[in-house]
């Protein structure tokens, strides 16, 4: 199995946060594009690791990681047809989706550290 970078996935997911908070702040749309990427890296992995095993971990962290995705793609959306003010509306449930994640992302640190790289 692959090895997961815990700090790496914790600094991009805190990057993504930051980016759509920094669009919206003051609750105006700033003229800054939003990031298009759809997914992550990390969920790609996990899917894997899910499938292969059976760890409850994991398996709580690729359901946060698909939820901050979710809720990032929703406000992209919500953006791009010009719905600012819906989108804006997302923004604190994208931070605690981001808090959660990078809580789950310190509970597997443990699981992820020891996996062998590829």
């Amino acid at each position: 199995m692959k090895r997961i970078d815990i700090d790496r996935a914790i600094r991009l997911h805190n990057q993504w946060r930051r980016q759509f908070l920094n669009a919206f702040a003051g609750g105006a749309y700033a003229d800054m594009p939003l990031s298009e990427h759809r997914c992550c890296t990390l969920e790609l992995e996990l899917t894997r690791q899910v499938a292969e095993g059976n760890n409850s971990i994991l398996a709580a962290l690729l359901a946060a990681d698909r939820h901050f995705h979710a809720l990032a793609n929703e406000i992209i959306d919500l953006s791009n047809n010009g719905l600012g003010d819906s989108a804006d509306l997302l923004l604190p449930d994208l931070n605690e989706a981001a808090h959660r994640l990078i809580a789950h992302l310190d509970d597997a640190r443990p699981i992820c550290d020891s996996k062998s790289p590829d």
